[in-house]
């Protein structure tokens, strides 16, 4: 393409020079939501602070102002371990990108300052921790610079789940380089996170762009914890065989044996965390993104700036500490806009842990009412009886839909609510019995077997079988008895105390006992919702429900010729498969069945550029399919429808990507 100098010198507005952008580069014939707003304002200097879902199209507001204005983009990324992947996806559009970072030799480095300095690079990637020598300063002072984006802004926060210090040093841009755009760019922040940005970041002049954060193809479940790796081997089996997925745990041990149990069971997993060493997880990471149908079992260490398209589900087996953090992390599924799945295992040892770590973790009291805020938030939409989407985006300060979103777990099987006052009362009694009684104090197990009427070793040992309320809670099963536990907890009207986690009252418990509050209570769910898709299990079965949904059964064997062709393109070329193609441009490029390299050009995803290189391949396969009898014969409207030990991250090392 011998660089983008043809796209800077086309006459007209602004507009029409971003969409002749959008289209001859990356294939696009209109821009989505937001973006073509974020663009305009940027390329025509101003600045901007965009809050954009994960797979809602944030790199083009960069990328595209890079291209239309004079000079090189700047992006400011903390993903080093991706920093590949992002450039050669860039350059197999055609865009001369480059990127910076400890991963380069001297030679390697020298070539990228030449091109910078020449005037050769549309894109420039580069980790924050650069910005702080002077070396760095002085290369970009000498170049023209078209505009800074930084990326994964969220890690301004001092408060957030990401937070980097190097970012807070990145206030100097707008103070060395004022007459150059800036452009914050993330995918999940509070009203609180969304002004932190900006105050930290020196922007008090940009305008703020906020896109929906509704992500209508996620499904969101969450279901009772019982075996959670059997659970999760379940789900798998049944709806997800064959699908790539990430499945997060808290602890270093939990992502180890959850891993091994998967493979052992016939699903490819591989592990990841930072007590891996550099190696292995960059293998690990390059399977991910190159290989289908692989599983990554990972702690928080893994995810951000993952752009596979296709990962089809997102699995949480413990607990997040944040809202945020969970909506960052299933955000991560999905990106391609087709039916995925969020799906977590949920339990009463979920939440007094949480609150255990929090009470005896590091940090000041404002601290650790910040971090209880954040669990409370998260526990609210585990409990809730109300449509799980709908509460995500109230939270984030958006208008959820009256009716329910139909797609998450309490819009397809409303679970049911009960008046739990008598159940509260007879736990609360018991942990009153115990501690001013008997001066004692005991984690959630005991109380239920005293409930129960359990005569265990335990309650022997220590006579509660002599207690008033030992049996008085046997019409309720020791499942229903913990989901009474969790929801007290959850609704602060039990705490969590000290290293053993025992339970004790709060101020609100007495207004329970005293019978002044009801409780009402959600029901503990029979069976688990199942997806849209579930029924069905096996590889065989696995295209009605993922990559291929709607699409007639006649096209199928044109998408698999087609991915099969994609993936031997990326073998050679060394990239993962959507750098070629994404699945969703296969799967248009089937329903259209051109029969030409410029019909093929109509397609939606397909450049100048990847029509110049792979053009005449498509073509060719579809050729040697038969012509267009597939598409003729196939009516396009029809279509198939234990808690782990705990294990604190370190912190990245200089330079390091974050992971």
């Amino acid at each position: 393409m011998g660089g983008m100098g043809g796209i800077r010198e086309m006459p007209g507005t602004i507009e029409s020079e971003a969409l002749a952008t959008l289209h001859r580069v990356f294939g696009y014939e209109t821009f989505r939501d937001a973006q073509e707003e974020v663009i305009e304002h940027v390329v025509a200097g101003g600045d901007a602070v965009v809050l954009m879902p994960t797979g809602g199209g944030k790199s083009l507001c960069y990328q595209i102002p890079s291209l239309v204005r004079p000079g090189t983009g700047i992006v400011v990324s903390p993903l080093i371990a991706l920093m590949q992947d992002q450039v050669d996806a860039l350059r197999a559009l055609g865009v001369r990108a480059g990127f910076m970072n400890s991963t380069q030799d001297f030679d390697e480095r020298r070539t990228v300052e030449a091109e910078y300095l020449a005037g050769e690079l549309d894109l420039l990637y580069l980790a924050p921790e650069r910005l702080r020598l002077d070396s760095t300063l002085d290369l970009l002072s000498r170049g023209k610079i078209a505009v800074f984006a930084i990326d994964e802004a969220h890690c301004v926060s001092q408060w957030g789940h990401d937070f980097r210090p190097d970012y807070l040093a990145l206030s100097l841009l707008g103070e060395r380089w004022p007459d150059v755009p800036r452009i914050a760019l993330t995918a999940t922040a509070t009203r609180a996170t969304h002004e932190e940005i900006t105050q930290r970041l020196h922007m008090p002049q940009a305008r703020h762009f906020v896109a929906s954060f509704d992500r209508p193809n996620i499904q969101y479940r969450i279901v009772p914890k019982a075996d959670p790796k059997k659970q999760l081997l379940g789900f798998l089996r049944e709806e997800h065989a064959g699908d790539a997925g990430i499945v997060y745990c808290l602890s270093r041990k939990s992502v180890d044996s959850t891993a091994e149990f998967l493979s052992r069971n016939g699903i490819e997993a591989v592990p990841y965390h930072a007590g891996l060493d550099a190696g292995t997880r960059a293998a690990h990471q390059s399977r991910f993104l190159r290989e289908d149908g692989l599983v990554v079992v990972a702690t928080i260490a893994f995810g951000m700036g993952i752009d596979k398209p296709d990962v089809r589900f997102v699995a949480h087996l413990d607990l997040p500490k944040s809202v945020e953090g969970y909506y960052q992390e299933t955000g991560r599924a999905g990106r391609d806009g087709l039916p995925s799945t969020a799906w977590m295992a949920y339990g009463l040892n979920d939440v007094i842990q949480q609150r255990k770590l929090i009470q005896l973790g590091e940090g000041d009291e404002a601290f650790r009412r910040r971090a209880a805020a954040h669990l409370d938030s998260m526990l609210a939409l585990c409990e809730t009886a109300q449509c799980r989407r709908g509460q995500l985006l109230a939270y984030f300060g958006q208008d959820p839909a009256p009716a329910g979103c139909g797609n998450c777990d309490t819009c397809l099987t409303p679970p049911e609510t009960w008046d739990g006052t008598i159940a509260a009362q007879k736990v609360l009694s018991t942990v009153v019995r115990l501690q001013r009684e008997r001066g004692q104090k005991f984690g959630a197990v005991q109380i239920v077997d005293i409930l129960l009427g359990k005569r265990t070793a335990k309650v022997i040992q220590f006579d509660h079988d002599q207690l008033s309320v030992f049996g008085i809670g046997e019409e309720l099963t020791e499942g229903e008895w913990r989901g009474v536990v969790r929801q007290l907890l959850a609704q602060g009207l039990l705490a969590v105390e000290g290293e053993y986690g025992t339970l004790v009252l709060t101020e609100a418990s007495g207004s329970v006992l005293r019978r002044e509050r009801e409780v009402p209570l959600r029901k503990e769910p029979k069976k688990a919702v199942t997806s849209r898709s579930a029924g069905s299990s096996g590889k065989g079965e696995r295209k009605a429900k993922t990559a291929v949904a709607e699409l007639p059964e006649a096209l199928l064997p044109a998408f698999d010729a087609l991915r099969a062709w994609r993936a031997e393109q990326a073998r050679e070329q060394g990239v993962p498969a959507y750098v070629i193609f994404h699945d969703a441009t296969l799967r248009e490029i089937v329903t259209v069945w051109p029969t030409s390299v410029s019909q093929l050009g109509g397609v939606s995803g397909v450049g100048e550029k990847k029509l110049a290189t792979y053009g005449e391949g498509v073509i060719g396969v579809l050729a040697g399919l038969g012509g267009s009898s597939g598409a003729v014969s196939a009516d396009p409207g029809t279509g198939s429808d234990d808690w782990p030990e705990m294990d604190a991250e370190p912190g990245p090392e200089p330079d390091d990507g974050w992971i």
